[in-house]
């Protein structure tokens, strides 16, 4: 017989191990117990204690983690890109009501918590030009500048975003935009490119 997992005893440990974003098989490997016991245990707690991020994936209500954390594992492979990097690194002067990344699967949205996050689908030779960072003890991928630039510029030439008339490119290694550019295969996106900088 298997014992009964407390809350507040759940709560603590997975405090304590930083584990702010959980697979059931996490959960299982923790706490020792069978995965209808977890199963049972996620859904009996999901008001109280835990937030549902997507099917699988949970958070803790009391501590959440960053909504970056979150975009890089909601949906992998991903790394964060397009107009939130670009406001991050003071590009673009707007804040931005959703998290932008970049993926190699199919385009999708997300609501988390009444956050939005959007991934947009780049091929596969143009997925790099990102770094970790370390937000709240975890790693985050995100975009290097001149690589935000161009995965949105890319989709500005692909007519699915519209220009942002105030990009400051006075920081960015323009050398870098344009090797990056290149990996995209196409005259438009470069002629664009080069306005822009």
């Amino acid at each position: 017989m298997e014992r009964k997992l407390k809350p507040i005893y759940v709560q603590q440990s997975l405090l304590e191990k930083g584990m702010r974003l959980f697979l059931p098989s996490d959960f299982q490997r923790v706490f020792g117990v069978s995965l209808r016991a977890t199963q049972e245990f996620i859904k009996d707690h999901s008001d109280d204690l835990f937030l549902k991020v997507r099917n699988g994936l949970y958070a803790l209500r009391a501590d959440p983690p960053a909504e970056e954390v979150i975009a890089n594992r909601l949906y992998a492979p991903s790394y964060i890109s397009f107009e939130y990097a670009l406001s991050r690194y003071g590009i673009i002067p707007e804040s931005t009501y959703s998290i932008t990344s970049a993926t190699t699967r199919i385009t999708r949205e997300f609501t988390v918590n009444n956050k939005y996050f959007t991934y947009s689908r780049v091929k596969k030779q143009v997925y790099r030009g990102y770094k970790t960072e370390t937000t709240g003890g975890v790693t985050i991928l995100i975009a290097e500048p001149e690589k935000a630039l161009t995965d949105y510029l890319y989709f500005v030439d692909l007519k699915r975003k519209s220009l942002n008339e105030r990009l400051d490119t006075r920081k960015l290694k323009k050398t870098t935009v344009m090797e990056y550019a290149r990996l995209f295969d196409r005259r438009s996106l470069m002629k664009l490119v080069k306005e822009i900088l």
